[in-house]
């Protein structure tokens, strides 16, 4: 990944786009060395487009009906994606599989973040799945996107302790809170090119380190 430098984000999003906004006060607040070049979203009246109008940055529909296939479907978005320059594709809250064409046009440049510890709970309603398990602790997890569901290599994690009284509602919330706090915080080290990627694992490195040298000791 790159050394140090503003990095040209691209957010798909499909609803109400906190982790969108997250990312976008992160930068305004010179906490994040980013610019979000173009918020694509699957659905028309998703919230997140309207995130990205107010901030003057290019907002684009596409619904998956109006294709054929998935792979014009996501042919599109990597053509906007392409437009606007973006070098880093960051998911909110996107409600689609990431599928070989996005992949292919963006290798380990896509990142997400599950409101749960991977590889626990993954998939929709990780909240009540961590509740109706009985854990004791659970997250939430930025992960690079590979052909798996909420699979591939952990950037980073933060636990959440489950209360005896909480609900799969009140444990999101709180997980919510961490994840606008992680997303940024992981782009950062994205920025900075303190991550490598090595099979599974994610090394980062420690502040300071000269990414382009770093590991050659090894």
């Amino acid at each position: 990944m790159n050394a140090v430098h503003t990095v040209p984000i691209g957010v798909l999003a499909s609803g109400n786009g906190t982790n969108l906004q997250a990312i976008l006060d992160a930068i305004d607040a010179h906490r994040l060395d980013a610019a979000v070049r173009v918020v694509v979203s699957d659905a028309p009246g998703a919230f997140a487009l309207e995130r990205a109008q107010r901030h003057h940055i290019p907002a684009r529909a596409l619904e998956r009906k109006a294709f054929a296939t998935k792979k014009d479907f996501e042919e599109q978005i990597v053509q906007a994606l392409h437009h606007y320059g973006v070098e880093l594709v960051c998911l909110a809250g996107y409600m689609r599989i990431v599928g070989t064409t996005l992949l292919g046009a963006f290798p380990r440049r896509i990142l997400n973040i599950h409101p749960a510890l991977l590889p626990a709970f993954p998939g929709l309603d990780a909240q009540r799945q961590a509740i109706e398990y009985g854990a004791k602790f659970s997250g939430c997890t930025v992960h690079v996107v590979d052909e798996e569901t909420d699979h591939g290599p952990i950037v980073c994690q933060v636990a959440v302790a489950v209360a005896e009284d909480d609900t799969a509602e009140t444990l999101a919330q709180r997980i919510l809170k961490e994840e606008h706090r992680l997303y940024p915080a992981a782009i950062q080290l994205y920025a900075e090119g303190r991550l490598r990627i090595e099979g599974r694992r994610v090394r980062i490195a420690p502040p300071g380190i000269n990414p382009v040298t770093w590991g050659n000791e090894r």
